[in-house]
């Protein structure tokens, strides 16, 4: 049963339709992700589903009595005011009418008031009105919110959680969310994909996270060129059916242009007159002119290139038990050492040190104690997820090239309205001011200027915040390509598994621990050393082994003693010659598993050799065995060596 019905919508900003006749339905219980590219009406689009924003033509149908609550991008609280009466605003009805409903009780009693009053009490047993204190508190209790907390005192991630308390404390049978991973770390994304799974409404939410995407949604909705378009199932599957369906228009616009140009061809050699035939052509010909003039063909796409500067030494940074603290322990005895070409992904909960520890690596901060050096010709450029660099007075191409027309990438000169268009910047726009692009287009604009600077370490912080989905896969194949090395702090899964090398992931307390692979490795490794933990629950690893190198073989050296157990035996000479190999062996194993991993990644493996995708699975799972019974052996080994 339709919710919210959405028929011959149209939405136009100056010459451009944002909805272009279009039509939606949202079905009961259905979780939706609306995406598409960046201006092209997303937000405006649940604006008008909210009832904030009006259609300029069309029209919009809610079912009878339907509850909506949308919770904006970036939401707007007052500074002073508490989490609970930011979050009291969400029963704001409720609250309304209890409170007239006692004032009524305690006055002059009349016919009127009587009869105002029985209104009073249906309407709040509607809105299960006389227990909203409880609810809202089960609420903040749900989302692990302090109701006394001040709004100034939060964190962008916590304000956005108070936002979603505001919503969900209304009851309501359709939740609009915009944006609602930006600010969250990767536990706080994973509590909301739980909660929104579990809800019983109807979901509408605008993301970029396609693993959020994936694990949330029942139905994609694409926004192309002014028209919706459906698609069952999550991002995975749409990304399969959008293949499809533009190979086929891609195909289809082919055969209509060679048509088109046939008959411009035989239009031009004269027509004969006064036939029927020759009159039926021309209109034929009218019509695929009309049609051609008509199509809005799929929106380019961002070229991206960046200026990559000297080559680096060979060592970019070398950390040797490097500690720092200010009112807590941020970094603790991490040691570490980069090597030019290395991708990093940094993971850590919100206010973890994730920018400090990044500053001990580039140098720009001084350790407590240790030692952190630099290695040689050195070139870093920064993108900053607060935008604190943008000028937004001066013009695009000022902020781009400031006293130049001229732009220089890897020794070619460029115009900078022509690089701008690489970034879908029109020509038109570039004497605008920064001040009138949105959150996406900013984000655009930044990366430009950062690959426009001749650089050997590239410092991303947060940079696939408010890009399109397209621009985000291209990026990524940018950074796959560059030789120099990145950095990255981000929360989206996809970007990190198909970008970085290695993990440095926060334990807790200020220490962190380096890991090969991107982030489903990371949770592999996790949860196979977590295993191994509480399964060896006797054997204590001292916290510096959890800051150990890369390699396997460094860990076994690196590695502080545990305590032994009671009556462990030393090794012989035969137990250690094992424990001298194990870590070979181990990684000689992780290598083919990594290897068959990126060959069954393949879709076309499955559909053409299943039986070899069967056989590979097994092998799989062989090998995730046999590489945990070596780690446990190893273990066990290297803890009676010590003891």
């Amino acid at each position: 049963m339709a919710l919210i019905v959405l028929t011959d919508a149209k939405l136009a900003f100056g010459h451009v339709d944002l909805l272009a006749n279009t039509a939606f339905s949202l079905e009961l219980g259905e979780r939706v992700g609306l995406i598409g590219r960046n201006g092209t009406g997303k937000s405006s689009l649940l604006k008008i589903l909210a009832g904030m924003e009006k259609l300029d033509d069309g029209l919009l149908q809610y079912q009878q009595g339907l509850r909506i609550a949308y919770v904006p991008q970036e939401p707007i609280f007052e500074a002073t005011e508490t989490v609970f009466d930011a979050v009291s605003k969400g029963v704001s009805q409720a609250k309304s009418l209890r409170e007239e409903y006692e004032a009524l009780s305690v006055g002059d009693w009349d016919d009127a008031s009587h009869q105002r009053l029985d209104g009073l009490q249906s309407a709040l047993e509607a809105v299960s009105g006389w227990n909203w204190e409880q609810r809202v508190h089960e609420t903040l209790d749900r989302l692990h919110l302090q109701a006394e907390m001040k709004i100034t005192a939060l964190s962008g991630g916590t304000k956005k959680r108070v936002a979603l308390a505001q919503a969900l404390v209304a009851v309501p049978d359709v939740l609009l969310l915009d944006e609602p991973t930006n600010h969250l770390d990767l536990d706080s994304i994973a509590w909301l994909e739980e909660l929104l799974k579990e809800y019983q409404g109807s979901v509408v939410l605008i993301t970029h996270d396609r693993a959020f995407l994936d694990a949330v949604c029942t139905q994609i909705v694409e926004l192309d060129r002014g028209i919706l378009r459906g698609y069952p199932g999550n991002f995975s599957t749409y990304e399969v059916l959008k293949d499809q369906e533009l190979n086929a228009e891609s195909l289809a616009n082919a055969r209509a242009d060679k048509l088109l140009a046939q008959e411009e061809v035989w239009i031009r050699k004269g027509v004969e007159a006064r036939r029927t035939r020759s009159v039926g052509r021309i209109a034929r010909l009218e019509k695929l002119r009309a049609s051609r003039a008509q199509r809005r063909d799929e929106m380019g796409q961002v070229k991206l290139a960046v200026s990559a500067g000297d080559r680096s030494g060979k060592i970019v940074a070398d950390l040797q038990n490097v500690s720092k603290s200010y009112d807590r322990p941020i970094v603790q005895d991490f040691t570490a050492t980069i090597l030019r070409g290395d991708k990093v992904g940094l993971l850590g909960p919100n206010g973890a040190g994730k920018t400090t520890l990044l500053k001990l690596i580039l140098g720009t901060i001084t350790p407590d104690s240790g030692t952190a050096v630099m290695g040689t010709r050195i070139e870093v450029a920064y993108f900053d997820q607060m935008r604190e660099g943008l000028d937004l007075n001066a013009s695009l191409e000022d902020y781009i090239s400031p006293g130049s027309e001229w732009i220089e990438i890897n020794g070619n000169r460029k115009h900078v309205k022509s690089y701008l268009s690489d970034f879908l910047f029109a020509p038109e726009r570039t004497n605008s001011p920064v001040s009138t692009l949105s959150g996406g287009e900013r984000n655009r604009l930044l990366l430009a200027r950062l690959f426009a600077r001749p650089a050997n370490v590239l410092v991303l912080d947060e940079p696939t915040n408010d890009l399109d989905i397209d621009t985000l896969d291209l990026l990524e194949q940018l950074l796959q390509d560059y030789k120099g090395t990145v950095f990255l702090v981000s929360h989206d899964r996809y970007f990190l598994d198909n970008v970085v090398t290695s993990i440095i992931a926060n334990e807790g307390d200020g220490f962190w621990r380096e890991y090969e692979g991107g982030y489903e490795d990371w949770k592999i490794q996790k949860a196979r050393s977590d295993k191994i933990r509480s399964e060896n629950g006797s054997l204590k690893i001292e916290p510096a082994a959890k800051a150990s190198i890369k390699p396997v073989e460094k860990e076994s050296k690196d590695t502080k003693p545990v305590a032994a157990k009671a009556g462990v035996q030393k090794l012989n000479g035969k137990e250690r010659q094992e424990l001298e190999a194990l870590p070979l062996q181990i990684e000689v194993l992780e290598a083919e598993q990594a290897e068959i991993g990126l060959a069954m990644s393949n879709p076309d493996l499955y559909k053409n050799e299943p039986e070899l995708a069967a056989s590979m699975q097994a092998r799989l799972t062989e090998l995730t065995n046999q590489i945990d019974a070596m780690l446990q052996r190893w273990e066990s080994l290297l803890s009676r060596s010590e003891s």
